[in-house]
């Protein structure tokens, strides 16, 4: 099966890569060549790198030459500048559907998130949105994954509860009455991948995907800093405070780990998401507990 993964070198895409290459995949990987947090991943073996912007409808078709499926996993979880998300999730979707009818490609497999809705004043929610509206009305096969908090090495979620504990012991809630999160392992959502991409499980079907655990965030940075055998004080915050923390953080750092989406994915909870989603069979379900060895897997 011939595979190109969008936002290959990403968190997502570049656990996805190296599943496939060891099931004896050959899996492009499309990138703007931006994510820097895994450099090993350029480098795979058995995996072709291309760099090309989705927004390069020409070096797009012809990347995706010859590929029988697409994991668009392309996407940006903060806007260095004003209409970055609708230039990166809606545009850049227009042109991978473009590209993949002319391509002959069969199906595409996208990972958009839980609380992706139209009209919630959240341009990453509802440009997430428009995006899997263009995937279901195009005229290729698809399916559309709507993971809740995604966790695992190179992540965003773990990373930045670290990096909060390697400064003191100290963290702040996200909300004084905090909200229940599923978080799901990287590793269950790759093996989802798998089905959807490899064996055409899922066909034309819209998902809802969260972990098998409800826990608070001050749960998960408690676990955390058990693993990492260092204190952790929780103190309550309100979420605009941490709105605030996190927007300094994005306009100061290339790349921000501590994300106004991350914040908002946390704070929103657990929630189904607007509309009903099909049922993920049992088989498929994730079933990784938020525990000791999953956290020492991602931080290690």
């Amino acid at each position: 099966m011939n595979v190109a993964i969008t936002g290959g070198t990403g968190f997502i895409g570049s656990h996805l890569a190296r599943a496939l290459v060891s099931k004896g995949h050959h899996p492009k990987i499309l990138a703007r060549g931006l994510n820097h947090r895994d450099e090993s991943i350029r480098s795979l073996t058995n995996a072709a790198y291309t760099p090309v912007s989705l927004s390069d409808s020409n070096k797009l078709f012809m990347a995706i030459q010859g590929c029988d499926v697409i994991a668009h996993l392309s996407g940006i979880s903060y806007e260095p500048h004003a209409g970055d998300f609708y230039k990166n999730h809606v545009e850049s979707t227009v042109n991978l559907i473009h590209s993949a009818r002319k391509a002959g490609v069969a199906k595409i497999v996208m990972v958009s998130c839980q609380r992706a809705r139209p009209k919630c004043y959240n341009k990453f929610y509802e440009s997430k949105w428009e995006a899997e509206q263009l995937i279901r009305a195009s005229e290729i096969d698809y399916t559309i994954l709507k993971p809740t908090i995604v966790y695992g090495k190179n992540d965003r979620f773990l990373t930045s509860i670290k990096q909060h504990l390697d400064k003191g012991s100290m963290i702040p809630t996200v909300g004084l009455l905090e909200k229940k999160i599923n978080p799901v392992s990287i590793d269950d959502l790759v093996n989802l991948l798998l089905a959807c991409l490899l064996d055409d499980k899922l066909e034309r079907q819209t998902v809802n995907v969260h972990g098998p655990e409800a826990l608070t965030y001050s749960e998960a940075c408690k676990r955390t800093a058990k693993v990492l055998k260092k204190s952790c004080v929780m103190v309550p915050s309100l979420v605009m405070a941490q709105f605030s923390k996190a927007q300094e953080q994005e306009r100061s750092s290339k790349e921000a780990i501590l994300t106004r989406t991350l914040i908002r994915m946390i704070a929103d909870g657990d929630q189904a998401p607007v509309d009903p989603c099909d049922q993920l069979p049992g088989d498929l379900a994730p079933k990784s507990l938020f525990n000791d060895e999953q956290i020492i897997r991602a931080l290690g």
